[in-house]
């Protein structure tokens, strides 16, 4: 009998560890929707500084548009830069890369419960290994806009690993010239997939 209570009690440990283990590594979909919500804020950022590139462009080539982590207890840096497409179109399209230095908006909201928990969040230092933000301007400066999200975030702080973004995005764009344009606040829906080092997988529908 004391054979038998010393292994039920070793089972009962092996099995509290390996569940809190679970909580604490990216190994689930939990996992991938926490490492998502805190990139969430960074989406709609990196689409305005598109545009902001795009209404200061003179040639090709956009001059990097940057921005730091939601004050007061964001951190880090994001920038995007990339080409735009020249001429006299009234459609246009955008190729960017999303680069982030230790970039957090904060800690932010898990569950019900209102606790919180703060990613800070890296991209590869090299150009072409970031993640690529491509935006597609038809009908400027009133018309629509369409694009793609897709690349590898490294993540540190309460969860470390890795998430893979692969988003689409449309909304309305507003503005008064092709040097004035903006999208429509409340009209880009995002949908897509945010996928962990571990296989965990959540399924993105917002709008912002």
């Amino acid at each position: 009998m004391r054979n038998l209570s010393t292994c039920l009690l070793a089972m009962t440990t092996l099995v509290s560890l390996v569940g809190a283990c679970s909580d604490d590594e990216i190994d689930s979909d939990e996992a991938a929707r926490r490492a998502y919500l805190g990139l969430d804020a960074s989406i709609g950022k990196s689409i305005t500084l598109g545009f902001q590139g795009f209404n200061a462009a003179s040639s090709a080539n956009i001059d990097p548009q940057m921005t730091t982590g939601t004050a007061p207890n964001g951190s880090g840096t994001l920038t995007i830069s990339g080409q735009v497409d020249q001429g006299s179109s009234s459609n246009k399209g955008m190729r960017l890369y999303v680069a982030m230095v230790d970039y957090s908006d904060g800690p932010f909201v898990i569950d019900d419960d209102g606790n919180t928990i703060e990613i800070f969040y890296d991209t590869a230092a090299e150009q072409t290994a970031q993640p690529f933000l491509s935006m597609m301007l038809k009908s400027i400066p009133t018309g629509t806009i369409e694009g793609t999200l897709v690349g590898d975030y490294l993540l540190s702080g309460a969860l470390e690993g890795e998430i893979t973004l692969n988003l689409t995005f449309n909304g309305q764009m507003q503005g008064t010239s092709q040097q004035d344009v903006t999208r429509v606040p409340g009209s880009t829906t995002v949908t897509g997939t945010a996928t962990n080092s571990d296989g965990g997988v959540y399924n993105v529908n917002v709008t912002l």
